[in-house]
């Protein structure tokens, strides 16, 4: 069966993605699938950077206010929703334009990896996380050493979430976390997918995501944070409180510290993910790197050139 085209734009926030494929969308007839953890979430629109109302009535977006902030959303939750959203797409007739930042939903996707059906459980994660708090985050980390010794390896005792995360992983499905990691790398991807890194010089991209979060202030940050916060987001969503810039917001609003060092924190946080994301990114086989500013008219020309064969 002939596989399914799709571009994906990647990259670190700020980068450029969303105007690129809004670019590309406007070219060559495409709908925008959105690949980021929080847009997903209805109310948090001004941290996650969503597109705007008009943009989303000019070109079609998808995988945007799919969820409550409130409830959890997993990454098995955006694979089985961005088939059903790429496939539509496709049979329209239309280009389905991946744009995003969170790394191992597009990877999840591609390349498929863990059953989304037991990808996870949240029952059996609180059970761990209790465990380690009862009896020691050195317990936790060696009952992973005994049945997944190489995520054990790198992944620190310290870090109790990812330690639990693994051994839900091995306790759900049989099978460690490792063996599924080997398994993505290798697996062929699913669909006829060009992945783009964007690529901007450090300075730059560090100016843009400064300006990124001026604007947001400017735009009702605070106050979303802060409606956010009263309606008990924070509490019952521990993925939601982990936003960058909200978590980062939030002590502010609670009297822990002043605007100027709630900026410049969020400022910060929001470099170090931008690091991140390029790491990530760059690690994979499928992602081809291109400068920012010349991505829409090197994609443009390698489109043209696919519909004219």
């Amino acid at each position: 069966m002939k596989k399914i085209r799709l571009i994906a734009l990647v990259g670190a926030t700020a980068s450029g993605k969303s105007a690129a494929a809004l670019e590309l969308a406007r070219r060559f007839g495409g709908e925008i699938v959105s690949c980021d953890s929080m847009q997903v979430y209805r109310g948090m629109d001004i941290a996650t950077a969503k597109p705007t109302l008009a943009e989303r009535r000019e070109i079609p977006h998808h995988l945007i206010d799919v969820a409550e902030p409130d409830a959890p959303y997993s990454v098995a939750s955006y694979v089985s929703d961005a088939e059903i959203a790429v496939r539509e797409i496709a049979g329209r007739g239309k280009l389905p334009i991946f744009c995003g930042g969170t790394g191992l939903y597009l990877d999840r996707f591609l390349c498929g990896g863990l059953p989304a059906t037991t990808l996870s459980d949240e029952v059996l994660r609180a059970e761990l996380l209790r465990e380690a708090e009862e009896k020691g985050a050195d317990f936790l980390h060696q009952e992973l050493a005994k049945v997944d010794p190489a995520s054990a390896a790198v992944i620190h005792k310290n870090n109790v979430r990812r330690v639990a995360r693994a051994l839900e992983i091995y306790r759900l499905t049989g099978t460690p976390k490792s063996v599924w990691d080997a398994q993505t790398k290798t697996a062929e991807c699913r669909f006829d997918a060009r992945v783009i890194l964007l690529d901007r010089p450090r300075e730059d991209l560090y100016r843009r995501i400064d300006l990124r979060v001026d604007q947001m202030l400017a735009a009702g940050l605070l106050e979303e944070t802060e409606a956010l916060d009263r309606r008990g987001v924070f509490e019952k969503n521990s993925t939601a409180a982990q936003a960058i810039g909200y978590k980062e917001i939030l002590p502010y609003l609670h009297g822990e510290c002043n605007l100027q060092t709630a900026v410049e924190t969020l400022k910060t946080a929001t470099r170090h993910y931008a690091k991140r994301q390029l790491t990530w990114f760059s690690a994979k086989s499928y992602a081809e790197a291109l400068p920012a500013d010349d991505v829409v008219p090197a994609l443009s020309k390698i489109l043209s050139e696919g519909e004219t064969r």
